[in-house]
């Protein structure tokens, strides 16, 4: 039973080290994205729906950024 609880209290302290890495990361991330990067990241996807051979029609929205509209099929 010892086993056991040491085990789980391991387990129990990977998954706190690991929430603190996502946490940190996303602390990062928030820091870095801006509105221009996201409207690049945009036009990057509304050019890969236009390329693929699976889009048969790419609704691209009006407003400050036109972006694309992607409908979910299911």
């Amino acid at each position: 039973m010892e086993f056991i609880l040491t085990k789980e209290r391991q387990e129990a302290d990977r998954k706190r080290i690991e929430a603190q890495g996502i946490s940190d990361f996303q602390k990062i991330v928030v820091q870095t994205i801006t509105d221009q990067l996201l409207r690049w990241k945009g036009i990057e996807a509304t050019e890969k729906l236009a390329q693929s051979t699976n889009a048969k029609v790419v609704i691209v929205g009006s407003g400050k950024d036109g972006l694309p509209v992607i409908l979910d099929t299911k």
